[in-house]
């Protein structure tokens, strides 16, 4: 009504050219609603939003009428006519071409990817939706209401405004400064329904932090502290010192170290570790902060199961009972190997497990497909066996491990049988792309690294 007002208030009263704008006001209208109506889920479901999709959609609009119309009789006049029909059908042609010319050009216009949106966002825009149709429908009685309310925040600000106004600026500017970062980052770090994967770029080590909503599980901490507090850092929001679970693989100087640091900085409700024989001044302290902070503790073995809630199922898979004994390394071959799946989504994070522990799992028949495999033992040679690759049967791989390294990790022996059995861009490497995050739902996988 209002965009009807406004065409006769600029176009005066000429009824054709009245009669016209008024088809496109409206056209574009139920156009633009139909978007507001739909664009969560479409950003839900395929994790993007078209820019450009008010007028693609207004445009192509104006051949609707004439698809169905001569669709209509083209398949009316096809059972009694049949050379009629065709001719109709030729103009029906004329009409879907220019839809197609539509749809393919914006569809050429480069579209805004998004992460995703969480259901309860879905859920407050059409609630909030709601209430705006409502009090579009009651203004009258609602009116009165929203002025007095008006009123009263105006009132509110005026003498916040004047209060302000008294203060110096040296001290109001800096302040007001300071709210708005506080809030930005606060806005920008609020956590959503997805699982994040973030396996952060620590240097030659491993540390991967798990977390769905407010809950973060921390798996090793790599073989600097000031290189986990970063990787941290840049993960959870600033305001979140609490980490739920940490769960050390094994005792090696490269997953450990960065843990104590961990234990010391943030409020760690539980910890998980295996129960071996090993002896070094990090594993020590390690084992002395856990006491004297009387962190509660669980040893691992095969069989537990760690739920994060609404699907997301973590299982240890590794060490055995009896633990592997006389391997080439015992202590990483007897390493936490955790499984972790959401819905049609699945991890396999292996820590330095060698090929005696791979053919052991094989072997137990354990739940060893998945979508993403992290590369036992930085891509040495010593893991990732052919028949672990198959077992597995991974599309997407990360090697944790630093840039030229006196180990040369990864192997290239390794590396080329991941390029032949799942691709090459398919290969994610922290000494390449950074801190490597895995987001999904459970049905949908996104990717973000830092370089």
């Amino acid at each position: 009504a209002k965009g009807r007002k406004m065409v006769k208030a600029t176009l005066g009263e000429d009824k054709a050219v009245v009669s016209i704008a008024n088809i496109i006001i409206d056209s574009f209208s139920v156009t633009l609603g139909a978007i507001i109506a739909v664009w969560p889920v479409i950003a839900y479901y395929f994790g993007i939003i078209s820019l450009v999709a008010p007028i693609a959609t207004f445009l192509a609009l104006l051949a609707l009428p004439g698809i169905i119309i001569t669709g209509a009789l083209v398949g009316g006049l096809g059972l009694i006519a049949l050379p009629v029909a065709q001719v109709i059908g030729w103009l029906a042609w004329l009409f879907l071409s220019y839809l197609l010319l539509v749809v393919n050009g914006f569809a050429a216009i480069p579209h805004l990817e998004i992460a995703s949106i969480g259901s309860n966002f879905i859920w407050t825009y059409y609630l909030a939706l709601a209430l705006a149709f409502w009090i579009g429908s009651h203004r009258r009685q609602v009116s009165p209401l929203i002025a007095k309310f008006i009123a009263s925040v105006k009132l509110y600000i005026d003498k916040m405004d004047d209060f302000v106004s008294k203060l110096p600026k040296k001290w109001v500017v800096p302040s007001l400064i300071a709210v708005a970062i506080l809030v930005s980052l606060t806005a920008a770090t609020m956590p959503d329904d997805n699982l994040h994967i973030s396996f952060l770029d620590v240097g030659q080590g491993d540390a991967i932090l798990i977390s769905r909503g407010n809950e973060q599980i921390l798996i090793d901490g790599g073989p600097s502290s000031q290189a986990i507090n970063l990787g941290l850092g840049n993960k959870m929001p600033f305001w979140d010192r609490t980490i739920d679970l940490v769960i050390l693989t094994h005792p090696s100087a490269d997953h450990v170290t960065g843990l104590v640091e961990v234990l010391q900085r943030y409020k760690v409700k539980q910890v998980l570790y295996p129960d071996l024989d090993f002896k070094s001044d990090i594993y020590d302290e390690w084992l002395r902060v856990i006491e004297e902070k009387d962190i509660k503790y669980t040893i691992a073995q095969a069989g537990q199961q760690i739920e994060l809630g609404e699907g997301v199922v973590i299982k240890v898979l590794n060490p055995q009972i009896p633990l592997l004994t006389g391997t080439e390394s015992d202590i990483d071959n007897n390493g936490v190997v955790l499984h972790i799946s959401m819905g049609e989504l699945s991890f396999l994070l292996t820590a330095d497990i060698m090929w005696e522990a791979e053919f052991g799992l094989a072997t137990h028949r354990a739940e060893l497909t998945s979508i993403v495999l992290k590369v036992a033992h930085h891509g040495s040679d010593t893991s990732t066996t052919p028949e672990f690759l198959a077992v597995v049967n991974p599309q997407l791989a990360v090697i944790s491990v630093a840039a030229d390294n006196r180990f040369g990790h990864p192997s290239p022996e390794v590396v080329t049988r991941l390029k032949q059995a799942i691709g090459s861009e398919n290969i994610y490497r922290t000494d390449e792309q950074g801190t490597i995050e895995f987001i999904t739902d459970g049905e949908k996988l996104w990717v973000k690294t830092e370089k």
